[in-house]
């Protein structure tokens, strides 16, 4: 990989890993290694430790220390809240959630569908919001859970989810939310939301891949969706990833500590960049509610242009962005978020994501407004969805479009050099 600086704007795919996360993993992998179930005293130093980062991480949520699960990451927290309301509600296998979740609650739910469950997919309105009459009408005596996420994690919609638990407590329904794209970008208050299940991620706010929490509401009943020894209080069975867990817990102190720089200075940057991209690039609109959403994330449609060569385009000039979530990458249909929105399958495949981070600068901003322009430029010229693409199309017609893309991909990345 050549020594080009990376300009970083995908942070609702993954985030840097914190210098200071980093220093308070170290001593677990080279000398507090001990099992946490030993009955030695390093391995009680070992256990101890876990019990301080899960105090830090209820922390950041507002919860009791004991009502906090460590999981793998924000999939398993979702497959685990809904398995578990399906087995402690014998006779209940009804699911409802919406049409533009991660692809950690639809591919479960399509997988319990095989099993005979079934599941409710709200629509959303072309904001991507959510109408949360049709949401309780929904709701059935079979229903055995609500799953809707906090924020999307393409657009940054934001869900109402202290109303959404409200409809299903009146209803005497298990609410679970995947908040994994809202720690350290907005305040979480799950004692306040009123949810019983809540999944969080920690490489979402600067800790390792292979770490995440379930909030498991004090007296909701829980089954484990991993069984094995007596960790975490008989409710996630397995060694405990402690380097990980030690991790996530000075995340979420540094995550406490910054969502107000999140709320100000990062928004004011994704604000900067949103206005002069829809300024200066004609045709360009943004994808989803302008208020109701997360402080960083963007997505910008820009008309008569492939996300893919956009991106290809920015990632030569060291520029990295996304046309959605990263457990999708690869697949050749359009967004099901912005197609859930009712968006055509070309403005959604024209779509891109900048998701920014408390790690950018007003520099980064400047130099993502610099080369975004011209790259679309490029591209519409060699576009036949354009008119001026039309017009090259018809005098070159035996140049394919990948190939005059690739040209101008070599141009762009020749003048960046």
């Amino acid at each position: 990989m050549s020594q080009q600086r990376i300009h970083y704007f995908d942070n609702n795919a993954t985030t840097r890993v914190a210098p200071e996360v980093v220093e308070a993993m170290l001593p677990f992998l080279t000398e507090q290694w001990a099992n946490p179930s030993s009955a030695y005293a390093l391995g009680n130093e070992v256990a101890k430790q876990i019990e301080e980062a899960r105090a830090r991480a209820a922390a950041l949520i507002n919860a009791d220390p004991r009502e906090v699960v460590f999981t793998s990451c924000g999939t398993e927290s979702n497959n685990s809240a809904i398995h578990s309301a399906l087995m402690t509600n014998p006779g209940k296998c009804h699911i409802v959630t919406t049409a533009v979740e991660h692809s950690a609650n639809l591919r479960f739910c399509e997988h319990l569908r095989k099993r005979g469950c079934e599941t409710t997919f709200l629509p959303v309105e072309s904001d991507g919001s959510l109408d949360l009459h049709l949401l309780e009408k929904s709701i059935r005596p079979d229903t055995a859970i609500v799953s809707v996420m906090w924020a999307n994690n393409e657009t940054g919609v934001l869900f109402p989810i202290e109303e959404i638990a409200a409809i299903c407590h009146s209803k005497d329904v298990v609410c679970h939310t995947d908040a994994v794209q809202v720690a350290g970008k907005l305040r979480i208050d799950a004692r306040r939301v009123g949810v019983d299940f809540l999944s969080l991620s920690a490489h979402k706010f600067h800790a390792p891949k292979g770490i995440g929490l379930l909030y498991v509401r004090r007296h909701t009943r829980f089954q484990p969706y991993v069984i094995g020894g007596h960790q975490e209080r008989d409710r996630r069975g397995g060694t405990e990833n402690v380097p990980y867990i030690i991790g996530l817990g000075r995340a979420a102190e540094l995550a406490t500590e910054c969502v107000g720089e999140e709320k100000t200075r990062v928004r004011a940057l994704r604000d900067r960049l949103e206005q002069a991209i829809l300024a200066t690039i004609p045709n360009a609109m943004r994808n989803g509610s302008k208020e109701a959403r997360l402080p960083n994330t963007t997505n910008i449609a820009f008309e008569a242009v492939e996300a893919e060569a956009v991106l290809m385009m920015l990632d030569r000039v060291g520029i990295c962005a996304s046309s959605g979530s990263a457990c999708t990458t690869g697949s050749i249909e359009p967004s099901h978020v912005l197609v859930a929105m009712g968006l055509s399958p070309a403005r959604a495949r024209g779509s891109v994501r900048f998701s920014l981070g408390i790690y950018n600068t007003d520099g980064e901003v400047d130099y993502l407004l610099k080369h975004l322009p011209r790259i679309i430029a490029r591209l519409r010229a060699v576009s036949p969805a354009s008119p001026i693409g039309a017009r090259t199309a018809r005098r070159d017609s035996k140049t394919s479009i990948a190939t005059r893309t690739r040209r101008e991909t070599g141009r762009l990345r020749q003048k960046a050099a």
